[in-house]
């Protein structure tokens, strides 16, 4: 591992669904507080493609074509490389690598690994579903975490690592479920606490220190995670999963909220206990306090919108409600996608380079000037909008109706009606300012339809979702 960690970034989603009402529904003890959701048009790949755009926008200079390894337990597709969207949804050319690494919560750390060697970026993002009233429902969380590896000045160097592997059938999914089962929790936590004291042991005695500044335990096993604080402790913090367990987003999360407070050069050692136990050992430096990820992962987690029970049950396939009564949309065709790769994922357009009119979708010929083929690439996924006009449709076929669309004009130039994400109607006016986000627009045939949808932009939030504070 011999890259430095450049930049990190964390993204969750904006739903919260109480811990309560939960529980009140269905007449069980689901502890309180909020669960962190994601909405229904979000999945591991869109989530992957907003924690990694915020990685993105923290770098100076040319934007870079890192190689991409994305980790997920709840992939949108298999036998396809979920990574290739999200490669390309980046605006990053086709000369990098992508690759999936998919399967277990230790996934997560297989993509941290391989970042780091080949100085890459490590994406891991999971939407964690749980059957009614299980421990995976009340107790998981949903949510993305970016690293970005690479030579410079960096934020963290890796010190020490090392890892213990363990067949533990403590948890397990078939192929073709989208709920885990899992082993009576004492079991799974007899076979892990010891190796995670001889983990933690190992690499600190390699990195001649008694313990770190920073302690950070996951694991998918809640015996174990409830025993973060007194298994290994740092002598300034000691923490845990900091949203729920999240797959193979969990560590990355956990780590993205320790290094969102730490200090220069102090030390963190990161345990993360499934399937065997693996350990990394982090020195901090003083450009931490510098190019930390604009928006604090504790403050994500303090926001949020209230999603009912019920709508959350039909936004993961477990309620079934009726659809509007139009016909669904036809699947998505894989000639035209690939046509239109870098105007459908990357949302870039073109803008006539004699008069600076911009088009959106791409076009040879300019409407203001009609000059033919002079045209450069626009990439608009990162420019804030307005909200030229709007209107609710209860009668459009979607996942979750009704349907919110608006006509965006663009800071800079551009012109599109999109789709609404995350808002109601009643949060929407003339004059809004928006940003865009990757979505899932609807799913048919088994294709999953990628597009970019305008959000409302919170007070004090960067349109990418970051605070605008520093």
């Amino acid at each position: 591992m011999s890259a430095g960690l450049l930049a990190y970034a964390s993204y969750l989603p904006r739903h919260r669904l109480s811990r309560e009402e939960l529980g009140a529904a269905l007449g069980t003890a689901a502890g309180r507080g909020n669960r962190v959701a994601a909405s229904f048009d979000e999945d591991s790949t869109t989530m992957a493609v907003e924690a990694a755009r915020s990685v993105l926008a923290t770098v100076a200079g040319p934007l870079p074509s890192p190689d991409v390894y994305f980790a997920t337990t709840s992939p949108a597709y298999l036998d396809k490389t979920n990574a290739a969207a999200i490669h390309v949804a980046l605006g990053l050319d086709g000369t990098g690598f992508a690759a999936d690494l998919a399967g277990s919560a230790r996934s997560g750390l297989a993509a941290w690994r391989a970042a780091a060697a080949s100085g890459g970026l490590a994406v891991l993002a999971d939407v964690r579903t749980g059957l009614p009233g299980s421990a995976d429902e009340r107790g998981g969380g949903d949510g993305a975490a970016a690293f970005l590896f690479g030579e410079g000045d960096p934020i963290a160097r890796v010190v020490g690592a090392a890892s213990r592997t363990a067949e533990v059938l403590d948890r397990w999914r078939p192929p073709g479920r989208d709920h885990a089962d899992a082993w009576e929790e004492r079991f799974g936590a007899d076979s892990y606490l010891p190796l995670i004291r001889q983990v933690a042991a190992e690499v600190l005695a390699a990195a001649g220190l008694d313990a770190a500044d920073h302690v950070v335990l996951t694991s998918p096993n809640t015996a174990v995670s409830k025993r973060a604080a007194s298994l290994v402790k740092g002598t300034l913090s000691t923490g845990g999963t900091p949203i729920g367990h999240s797959g193979a987003a969990d560590a990355g999360l956990a780590l993205a909220a320790v290094l969102d407070t730490a200090g220069a050069d102090q030390t963190i050692l990161l345990l993360s206990a499934a399937d065997g136990c693996d350990a990394l050992l982090l020195r901090t430096t003083g450009e931490l306090a510098r190019r930390r990820q604009p928006a604090p992962l504790a403050g994500q987690l303090a926001g949020g919108t209230r999603v009912p029970y019920a709508t959350y049950l039909s936004w993961r396939g477990l309620l079934a409600r009726e659809a509007p009564r139009r016909p669904e949309p036809d699947r998505p065709a894989a000639p035209p996608s690939a046509r239109g790769e870098q105007w459908k994922f990357a949302f870039t357009g073109t803008r006539c380079t004699k008069c600076g009119f911009t088009h959106l979708p791409p076009a040879r010929v300019c409407r203001r000037c009609a000059a033919v083929d002079q045209m450069a690439p626009a990439r608009l996924a990162d420019s804030p909008g307005t909200i030229a006009t709007y209107t609710v449709d209860r009668l459009a076929f979607s996942p979750s109706p009704p349907l919110l669309d608006a006509v965006v004009d663009f800071d800079g130039g551009g012109r599109y009606a999109l789709e609404i994400a995350d808002a109601d109607a009643d949060e929407l006016a003339v004059g809004t300012r928006v940003g865009l986000v990757f979505r899932r627009l609807y799913t048919s045939g088994g294709v999953h339809n990628y597009f970019w949808k305008a959000r409302p932009v919170q007070p004090g939030q960067h349109p990418r979702g970051g605070s605008n504070e520093q």
